[in-house]
């Protein structure tokens, strides 16, 4: 019988690296999910961040604008990607994307713009952006949801707090995250 007792502690300890390495592995699956859900939205946001001037210039042929228009898109820009948390960086986002609205909004105004072809690709472009973000959005929050909920369940968070698994955030404006950046569009 003492025979069986180094058997069954070697087989135990076994056991528990096995699942600590199947617990590992678990967790870094859901964190590189995380982080490929975030690279998706980054590339969606530079994108809409690409076509916002374009739509001002096409706009700007139409409607007189000031130089503050244009200096309103660049300084959402440079906010977004000096945001140094998540949630200010989806409150600018959420500013450009209301910024966008109003320039498609300005279009109904006039006739002649409505009418023209390369500010309605844009518009088209813009709007199959918006909609792809949105799409990567909800497949980030989802990924970061299952890491957390996995990195926060016992007996995953033993292994998580071992090997630095920090939460991810999720990506969500709140109200005053950010400074406000007025943008007016003068006719």
């Amino acid at each position: 019988m003492t025979g069986a007792v180094p058997i069954v502690s070697i087989v135990a300890i076994a056991l528990i690296v096995l699942w600590a390495v199947w617990a590992f592995n678990r967790l870094i699956r859901y964190r590189n999910r995380t982080r490929s859900g975030w690279s998706d939205i980054d590339v969606q946001l530079q994108r809409r961040h690409d076509l916002i001037p374009e739509l001002v210039n096409a706009v700007a042929g139409y409607a007189r604008f000031e130089q503050a228009t244009l200096t309103a898109v660049t300084e959402l820009r440079r906010l977004s990607n000096h945001a140094a948390h998540l949630a200010d960086k989806a409150a600018v986002e959420d500013q450009v994307a209301d910024f966008a609205k109003q320039l498609i909004a300005v279009a109904e105004a006039y006739p002649e713009l409505k009418a023209n072809q390369n500010f309605l690709a844009l518009q088209q472009e813009l709007t199959k952006t918006e909609d792809t973000l949105q799409y990567a959005r909800r497949f980030y929050n989802g990924a970061v949801r299952e890491f957390n909920t996995c990195r926060e369940s016992f007996p995953d968070r033993l292994v998580a707090g071992l090997f630095g698994f920090e939460a991810r955030e999720f990506f969500k404006a709140e109200a005053g995250a950010a400074a406000p950046v007025k943008v007016e569009l003068s006719q």
